[in-house]
């Protein structure tokens, strides 16, 4: 686990843009809100391999917003529940269950549709939400951090030089 919070540090210090960064977040905003086995997750770790984002980021992510899920449970169940039982869905809901793959997906389960219901919602305003964040840490934090003399002593000797060629950064 700590070595996936170095990575996801290495991450928001490089020059990786930080679109990347957020939507790995995003991405894992949905599979931390959703159950661990359901195929939705599965869907979820499919675009993370086509769309080339940062899977450390990904997975601090999916492992942040679980512990959060946990919290927000609660909420979940009343979100879901007020969508299963709205009359004028009904229709909608009983295709889906006549429908073999969306059982499998199991969103008659209160918490499970709540959960979806909640991550759709807040993955565009979680988007640029971590893409602020990271662009405000990236011109403050990390500009004044390369400002410290210690830090560009460090960076302009020798050994750091063949460390930096060495690694290829």
């Amino acid at each position: 686990m700590l070595r996936l919070c170095f990575r996801l540090i290495m991450a928001v210090n490089s020059e990786t843009s930080s679109e990347r960064i957020s939507l790995a977040l995003c991405l894992g905003l949905v599979a931390g809100f959703l159950p661990f086995l359901s195929p939705i997750n599965l869907v979820v770790l499919l675009l993370v391999f086509i769309l080339r984002i940062n899977i450390s980021a990904f997975i601090v992510g999916a492992i942040i917003f679980s512990a959060v899920a946990y919290l927000f449970d609660p909420i979940f169940h009343i979100m879901g529940k007020a969508l299963l039982t709205l009359g004028s869905l009904e229709g909608l809901w009983t295709y889906f269950y006549n429908t073999t793959i969306f059982r499998l997906i199991n969103f008659n389960n209160t918490i499970v549709m709540g959960s979806l219901f909640a991550s759709i919602v807040l993955f565009i305003p979680a988007f640029f939400i971590f893409n602020k964040l990271i662009r405000r840490y990236r011109e403050s934090v990390l500009a004044c951090f390369t400002k410290l003399t210690v830090v560009r002593a460090i960076t302009s000797s020798n050994l750091y030089r063949a460390y930096s060629a060495f690694k290829g950064a």
